[in-house]
């Protein structure tokens, strides 16, 4: 009986300590929790935004509570060459080596939350026209990127814009980058830049 109860015991904290790496639960009553991403050239600090994409916060916060976003890198770093502008700055999906981390399951596409994919604003990456297939790719959109706003079709989903750390962004941005052939895709940087850690600021009083 007694090895029962501490089988019980055992499993209950196992569910508990499973549903404490849920975003849902991470500051739950915080609408606009934030993140300070540690990278390999600086830091930034993203205020998210629950109000309007709560199931794509929930789901960054995820990633983020279970650490697994330490050690991935900024795969795309990409400017539009043609017209002389930034682009974006795309990361979260693949560590040092290139190779793919794991994923949860895909989430409904929030791009319709009436957030725009402005300059120094974060979003949710997916694959080519799958807009229901992100998972944990996301993106700074670093000018004001209004073709991947929803229209008669899917957009990408903004979840949050960056408070703090414009500079390190912009410093990402210069980096050399080139075709990697392991993932097949261009403006790729050279050097890795890596996100050495996502964690979660201390909640600020109102």
């Amino acid at each position: 009986m007694k090895r029962l109860f501490l089988i019980c015991l055992g499993l209950f904290f196992s569910v508990s300590s499973l549903a404490a790496q849920e975003g849902r639960f991470v500051q739950k009553d915080n609408i606009f929790p934030r993140v300070e991403i540690v990278t390999s050239m600086g830091s930034i600090v993203v205020e998210l935004d629950r109000s309007k994409a709560p199931i794509t916060v929930n789901n960054f916060l995820t990633y983020v509570s279970d650490k697994s976003y330490q050690g991935s890198v900024f795969h795309r770093i990409e400017r539009d060459v043609e017209n002389d502008r930034d682009f974006v700055i795309q990361g979260g999906g693949y560590d040092k080596d290139y190779d793919g981390l794991y994923e949860n399951d895909p989430i409904f596409n929030e791009s319709g939350n009436g957030l725009k994919n402005d300059m120094y604003s974060i979003a949710m990456a997916y694959q080519d026209r799958q807009p229901h297939s992100g998972t944990r790719q996301f993106f700074f959109n670093m000018d004001n990127n209004d073709h991947l706003n929803p229209g008669k079709d899917w957009g990408f989903a903004v979840f949050g814009s960056v408070m703090d750390g414009y500079d390190t962004l912009d410093k990402i941005m210069t980096v050399e980058t080139g075709f990697n052939e392991k993932i097949g895709y261009d403006f790729v940087p050279k050097k890795p830049v890596v996100i050495l850690n996502i964690k979660v600021l201390e909640q600020v009083p109102l």
